[in-house]
């Protein structure tokens, strides 16, 4: 059986685009931290965490080495929000040579959705998209950011991107052959 997808690309064209959520409350214990030791296992446990249950597939066969090889090109990098020492979610970015950076990769665990951290994470990563050239010598200065997502993303992607400053410039509608979410294990999500 196949199901209709829609995908939508969204960009930024300049940093002014912006528009940043509000942070966590203090007390919540939210801070966000840059991977910077490339290492496939966490790479592929906050993709299998996060995307599980949004059926995220695409990398769920690639070899260890095609995760190394990936995760140490210069320009990608993966930040990490954490509530309290727990890994919540992730940004992943990836720079092109001719200024454009992409956000591979967004989201949340399932339980720690709708606890306003998604938006600060989304923020946090967009500013480091836009400032990604001060940390790679060699890499041109941020011009565009842009990203894509599906029908298939969790219900509140499309609102949290625009909501952050990001425009449609195009959408796409395939045919896919229907899929059951993964998960990082059946039945994983947040408990009732």
């Amino acid at each position: 059986m196949s199901i209709s997808v829609t995908t939508w690309y969204l960009e930024q064209t300049s940093h002014a685009d912006l528009r940043p959520a509000q942070q966590p409350p203090a007390g919540q214990g939210v801070g966000i931290v840059r991977s910077e030791v490339p290492s496939p296992e966490f790479s592929r446990f906050l993709y299998t965490a996060v995307g599980g249950d949004v059926t995220w597939t695409d990398r769920l066969t690639w070899p260890y080495v095609r995760w190394a090889e990936y995760l140490g090109r210069p320009g990608v990098e993966t930040w990490v929000a954490y509530e309290r020492g727990t890994p919540a979610g992730f940004v992943e970015l990836a720079a092109d040579q001719d200024g454009s950076v992409e956000i591979t990769y967004f989201g949340l665990v399932p339980a720690f959705r709708g606890r306003r951290i998604g938006g600060h994470l989304l923020t946090y990563g967009i500013e480091r998209a836009w400032d990604l050239a001060e940390r790679w010598p060699g890499q041109a200065p941020t011009k565009r950011v842009w990203l894509h997502t599906c029908s298939k993303d969790g219900v509140h992607a499309m609102t949290n991107y625009r909501r952050r400053g990001f425009r449609l410039y195009e959408t796409t509608v395939t045919e896919e052959a229907e899929v059951p979410a993964p998960g990082p294990w059946p039945g994983a999500g947040p408990i009732d």
